[in-house]
């Protein structure tokens, strides 16, 4: 597979400004992982948070999706709850299960633990993002997680499927849920903030539990936290891109808050939001990552039509609606780059003349 050529302006920085690139970007939440022989040879069976603690390693494994797939973006190997683990304050992370943190936040004395939290604790994180901009041919992304999903994993001790501790706790207590969603803010912005001064390009904020909250709780208790947390990425000088997962009913209130670009899940209707946001905000998606399962024949029709409803949106970066599934094949994640590379700029084209 041929390396796609690159404009002098790396195209995913072209999409995320709403600038034309030489071609339409793409990458792909959760490349770098188990659906990639090479990481599963490396890997070993260390906790994440152990491999995270050798730069080497998490270089290895953030660049191995882009000498596969030549995608337009590295995206940093590593984990939400790393800023976290990496002060030592009860956090671990359970293969099949996920983030755990014991005991859980349920007092405001509990707070006292995420005083432990230095940005000097993050220097393993740093010296990757050297290590990978240093070799890579792309932009690298810096991510860190939305303030809300981060204290739901602190609140509940581990993952939940109706978030329950959380709501209560938000319900009940809003000063100390607002003090639990300020500190963890803060930790995101240093975490960012590590990971740009070492060369990081472009930042992603991952909320994917934001879609348990409605409108007027989001409203209430977390959009100021996320619109700072904008601000403050917007202050480093790189573009930022907010991904939640099913957060339609909140689409108003998701593009105002500050961030450069939306990414959206398979579940929302691409073309509609494009025509509605696009102007102003860039966009990323949104296949369903279930389709990468289907034959390359139905993968690529969709990828087609996912392409084409991108359209009315000038700046656009192709991805899934949320991360690579384990068992996906990577030779078909290589082909649906190969025709984002090839096509995409035509069939957006010819989709936006259409309309016109």
């Amino acid at each position: 597979m041929a390396s796609p050529v690159h404009s002098p302006e790396p195209a995913l920085l072209a999409a995320l400004a709403r600038r034309p690139g030489h071609h339409v970007p793409v990458w792909f939440m959760r490349q770098a992982g188990r659906s990639l022989p090479e990481y599963r040879a490396v890997r070993g069976v260390e906790s994440i948070l152990t491999v995270l603690e050798d730069p080497e390693l998490a270089a290895t494994i953030t660049l191995q999706p882009v000498e596969r797939y030549h995608v337009d973006a590295a995206i940093l190997y590593s984990d939400i709850m790393a800023p976290l683990a990496a002060a030592g304050v009860g956090v671990d992370i359970v293969p099949g299960l996920g983030p755990t943190f014991d005991p859980p936040i349920r007092a405001r004395s509990d707070l006292a633990r995420l005083d432990r939290f230095h940005p000097e604790a993050l220097e393993a994180m740093a010296s990757t993002v050297r290590l990978v901009t240093a070799a890579s041919p792309v932009p690298l992304i810096g991510f860190a997680g939305g303030p809300f999903t981060v204290a739901s994993y602190l609140i509940e001790g581990r993952p939940s499927r109706d978030y329950s501790a959380t709501k209560r706790l938000m319900l009940a207590d809003a000063g100390l849920f607002a003090a639990l969603l300020e500190r963890l803010t803060d930790i995101a912005a240093a975490s960012i903030a590590v990971q740009v001064e070492a060369g990081a390009s472009a930042v992603q904020i991952f909320d994917s539990w934001a879609g348990a909250l409605s409108g007027p709780a989001f409203r209430d208790h977390v959009a100021r936290h996320l619109r700072r947390l904008a601000a403050v990425i917007g202050e480093l000088g790189v573009p930022s891109i907010y991904f939640s997962v099913g957060t339609a009913h909140l689409e108003a209130d998701i593009c105002e808050l500050g961030f450069d670009a939306v990414g959206i899940d398979w579940r929302v209707d691409l073309e509609g939001f494009a025509t509605r946001h696009g102007s102003r905000l860039a966009l990323q998606g949104n296949l369903d990552p279930a389709y990468v399962l289907a034959p390359v024949d139905v993968v690529l029709a969709e990828a087609r039509a996912v392409l084409t409803a991108s359209a009315p949106a000038p700046g656009y970066v192709f991805n899934l609606g949320h991360g690579v599934l384990p068992e996906s094949d990577p030779d078909v994640l290589a082909r649906v780059v190969d025709l984002v590379h090839d096509e995409g700029t035509r069939l957006r084209t010819n989709a936006l003349e259409a309309t016109s």
